[in-house]
């Protein structure tokens, strides 16, 4: 039992989240269409006057990737596990009041509160790596 209290907090969250990014940034690239129900009217018609709107989620996949690396990387500065945290913190944010199905928007709250802790912890371990 001494030894589970020897792990920092930090790094259930660190994984936890950082394979859920995997997971969606890899279903993102892979299945772009089967995420366009997830985006409000508004955002899309925002983003296809720019590029189509499977092109846009394989970039979103790309930087969920992105993220993932970052999370799951034990070496990297706290101050850019703090960064992505944020981000992260926003991106659910985004979801839980733009989303138009909140039947499945719900988990995120939970992924809200990770992604927010996430963000205290790394911002207080700033010195550490």
């Amino acid at each position: 039992m001494n030894y589970l209290q020897k792990i920092s907090a930090e790094w259930p969250l660190r994984l936890g989240l950082g394979f859920m990014y995997i997971y969606s940034g890899i279903d993102l690239i892979r299945y772009p269409s089967g995420w366009t129900w997830a985006l409000p009217w508004w955002f899309s018609k925002i983003v296809s006057s720019f590029i189509p709107i499977e092109t846009y989620l394989r970039i979103q996949g790309a930087g969920e990737l992105i993220f993932a690396a970052i999370l799951l990387a034990w070496f990297l500065n706290k101050k850019i596990v703090a960064a992505v945290a944020l981000i992260s913190v926003f991106e659910f944010l985004f979801i839980l009041f733009f989303s138009p199905q909140f039947t499945i928007t719900f988990r995120d709250i939970g992924l809200l509160g990770a992604a927010a802790s996430l963000f205290l912890i790394a911002l207080k371990n700033n010195g550490s790596r």
